[in-house]
């Protein structure tokens, strides 16, 4: 019998098998079994064979792909990438060379054999490739960067992960948007039901992470408006926001607007300069007083798009290393819209958003806290119900900033302890210890505030026991005899978070650490007396930026507690209480004003009605365009109608109805 009868009787034979274990490892013998089966052939039925793909033949043209797989692997070590050695391919290659030059077939069960074949290849590749290669990849690379840092210098330790070095001012992204946090609560179908995605919108430059520009907004043109990089030193970057000279003069017919009283001027300039930033906080405002709160929202909204889309390519909202100085009047319509931004966000029920939002204006200037965001953090903290960051904050910052010497810190901190304390989820020994942190912060702060106590009760509705109403400690002295700016922000923390302390086991737990106070003062504790000595001496006068922030947070008791000297000033809600070290880049030109050059019957005319200006004026600051020049002389006599009309003469011998009817009762 021939040699290729025997070939072919061999190939039947293997194809009508049984298929088992060792059948489907031909393409991956090692050299023994190479041996083994070396001595049943003839030295002359081998044929010199190159591993490659010329000279081989096969039944199944899609067995070449497994082939390419094998040849196109580098070889590291003495073995290729995809974890077989050279001389396996080698092998392997050679006999699928000889087993190929079989005739096909006749039957289906070569076919079934070569697909269970590759499927079996696959699988010893994936293996192969997740063992051998990521242990022997991995040292060679170790082994090389291990080279290149000993052939350049001394090692220096490796910075730990990204995770763990997060700053705590730290801003993600994904919790700027609203509808995250809303999806949360409500589910994606409430939240995007009435939106249509499909709908074909107006394209916008650029995607931004602050607000999600809308159809409905006018089509966006740069207004002049742009950011630059002023100095960068360790590892902080100090930008500032620039004015062109159109939309400098657009700022100056925005301040003449202003000082005309009239909303309507504003509105008019929005429609030659659609994204005017001061403009469009400043009718924001107009419509958030006559309850336009959705209008008020998009005007922000619309600001604070028109602001991102000017930010310098190395400004980043996230890292917490960016700084705007508060000085420039340029930088403060940022922080503003932020700042409003963040109530709306409150008010909507987006508490862990708005968290997001006072971490990023705190970032953009930390020592300074031009808008005190550090009281209202807390707030935000823990309605989020992120008790976590609120702890984490307070002992990093603790040692420099002092932050227990604020009303609200001091009792937002032990009621973030507690309430952690009560999430069945931690273990039993963290959930005590949480419990005794609170205790003992809690009782601290009564001693150094027990001004808080009272009326703190009286907001949540709780009649005190008589034994506290009665001491000395808790009584009205302690409100009385307390500095006026410690009353500011106690006024401000409880007119803000007294809802939080409403639960029964707050309050439970309140009354225990306040009969553990009471007894500590009895006992003549020294901590009592040092805490008065303290508060007589930190709470002197309250900075600038305090009163910034309790103007901006509208609580009517804690601005009833302002001082004299900033409630008689003008407050302009564009540029609330400006530093008195602003840094300006321009300035507005001279105007001159209706004293130096109008006479008096002028002055009468603009005292009855603020929002009157001579037709002089109205065209030096180029407001007369498209308007009528009688226009301010028919409001004018309108004014004098109406004041006219109210006009009643007394006359001294007619007799007075009120008195007549009054002397027909007594009758």
């Amino acid at each position: 019998m021939s040699r290729r009868a025997l070939r072919r009787l061999r190939g039947e034979q293997r194809g009508q098998e049984p298929l088992g274990p060792g059948a489907l490892q031909f393409g991956f013998r090692d050299d023994d079994d190479a041996e083994e089966e070396g001595p049943k052939r003839g030295p002359g039925d081998r044929r010199p064979r190159s591993p490659g793909k010329e000279g081989v033949r096969v039944n199944n043209r899609f067995e070449l792909i497994n082939i390419e797989d094998l040849e196109e692997g580098p070889v590291v070590n003495g073995e290729r990438s995809d974890g077989l050695r050279t001389e396996a391919v080698v092998s392997g290659s050679k006999r699928k060379s000889q087993s190929g030059s079989a005739e096909p077939r006749k039957d289906g069960e070569s076919n079934a054999s070569g697909k269970l074949r590759k499927k079996k290849k696959k699988q010893k590749n994936k293996k192969s490739s997740t063992g051998e290669t990521s242990e022997n990849g991995l040292e060679d690379i170790d082994r090389i960067l291990e080279r290149i840092e000993d052939s350049s210098g001394p090692h220096h330790p490796s910075p730990p992960p990204l995770s763990s070095r997060k700053h705590v001012l730290y801003v993600e992204h994904r919790h700027l948007n609203p509808d995250t946090e809303l999806k949360r609560y409500f589910g994606a179908r409430a939240v995007l039901g009435e939106q249509r995605p499909r709908q074909r919108q107006r394209v916008y430059p650029k995607c931004t992470w602050l607000t999600t520009p809308k159809s409905t907004w006018p089509r966006y043109a740069k207004p002049g408006l742009s950011m630059r990089l002023l100095e960068s030193k360790k590892g902080l970057s100090c930008f500032a926001f620039e004015h062109s000279e159109e939309y400098q003069q657009t700022q100056h017919k925005f301040l003449a607007a202003v000082e005309s009283m009239e909303p309507n001027n504003i509105v008019v300039l929005l429609q030659t300069s659609p994204y005017h930033v001061d403009s469009l906080l400043q009718l924001s405002d107009a419509c958030r007083f006559q309850d336009d709160q959705e209008m008020a929202r998009d005007l922000v909204e619309r600001a604070l798009y028109s602001m991102e889309c000017a930010f310098h390519p190395l400004f980043s909202l996230t890292s917490g290393t960016c700084r705007l100085d508060y000085r420039r009047p340029e930088n403060r319509s940022f922080y503003l819209a932020l700042y409003k931004q963040m109530s709306f966000l409150e008010k909507r029920g987006c508490p862990r958003t708005a968290l997001e939002y006072c971490k990023l204006i705190l970032s953009l200037e930390p020592n300074e806290d031009p808008l005190c965001m550090l009281l209202l953090v807390d707030h935000l903290a823990l309605r989020a119900r992120n008790y976590e960051y609120l702890i984490r904050l307070f002992q990093e910052w603790e040692a420099h900033r002092n932050l227990s010497q604020l009303p609200n810190f001091a009792f937002s901190v032990p009621l973030a302890y507690f309430l952690l304390s009560q999430q069945a989820d931690l273990p039993e020994q963290e959930l005590s210890s949480a419990r005794e942190k609170a205790s003992l912060l809690v009782r601290q702060a009564l001693i150094m505030f027990p001004g808080v106590l009272m009326p703190l009760l009286e907001c949540c509705s709780v009649r005190p026991d008589a034994a506290v109403a009665c001491h000395p400690f808790f009584g009205p002295s302690s409100e009385i005899s307390q500095p006026p700016a410690l009353s500011q922000l106690v006024s401000l923390y409880l007119g803000r978070s007294h809802f939080l302390w409403k639960e029964p086991t707050i309050m439970s737990w309140l009354e225990e650490n306040v009969r553990a106070v009471l007894q500590a003062v009895d006992a003549g504790d020294p901590a009592v007396e040092e805490c008065a000595n303290r508060r007589k001496v930190l709470y002197q006068r309250a900075p600038r930026n305090i009163h910034r922030h309790v103007v901006l947070s509208e609580i009517k008791e804690a601005v009833a507690a302002l001082p004299p000297d900033v409630t008689t000033q003008s407050v302009m809600g564009f540029d609330p209480l400006p530093p008195s070290d602003s840094i300006y880049s321009y300035t507005r030109p001279e105007r001159l004003s209706p004293v130096s050059h109008g006479n008096t019957i002028a002055l009468f005319f603009r005292s009855l009605l603020p929002s009157y200006t001579m037709e002089g004026e109205r065209q030096e600051d180029g407001g007369a365009e498209g308007l009528d020049h009688n226009q301010g002389l028919n409001r004018l006599m309108l004014a004098v109608r109406d004041m006219m009309a109210t006009f009643h003469f007394h006359d001294p011998e007619a007799p007075h109805e009120d008195h007549a009817e009054g002397d027909g009762e007594w009758d």
